[in-house]
């Protein structure tokens, strides 16, 4: 299955099977005016790498695989650890470190809903290290329709 995002326009998929198919680290599926929905693939033994984003708030649905979700006010004071498999949903306050690590013997399938929008449209990245370059470099903006908070507060990442 093949998903484009359309931006702001209505869509409609099988949101379970694009999750599971998708292979890449991350693929933004679709961005509205207000949040995003992008699918993830984490390889065994990998993580999403330990984050914070102080204006976003997130859930994410797991589609398959197994994994440790790691969560707190400091990335040096991560008190919320919870294993978490396919169907466990988690909820990620803006402003929260967290982590999801794939514990198991296969890729960890998830997508992810950020409100508001945090990746440029139509985004794919095939690694961890692909999405950490065109962050820093500036490559993975929200579009300029989209709605922002009004200051601008970095992304932390450790």
């Amino acid at each position: 299955m093949t998903i484009k995002d359309i931006g702001p326009e209505p869509q409609s998929f099988d949101l379970e099977q694009a999750t599971l198919e998708n292979t890449n680290y991350r693929s933004v599926a679709w961005s509205g005016k207000y949040l995003q929905l992008t699918l993830m693939s984490i390889p065994v033994g990998e993580d999403i790498g330990l984050e914070a984003h102080p204006e976003t708030d997130q859930f994410l649905r797991l589609d398959a695989g197994r994994g440790r979700v790691q969560m707190g006010s400091a990335k040096d004071n991560l008190d919320f650890d919870q294993e978490v498999e396919d169907g466990w949903a988690v909820f990620v306050p803006a402003g929260t470190w967290h982590n999801v690590t794939n514990t198991g013997d296969e890729p960890l399938q998830l997508y992810a809903v950020y409100a508001p929008v945090h990746h440029a449209p139509g985004k794919i990245h095939a690694t961890f290290a692909d999405a950490e370059r065109d962050e820093d470099s500036g490559n993975d903006e929200p579009p300029t329709w989209s709605v922002q908070p009004t200051r601008h507060p970095a992304d932390k990442h450790a």
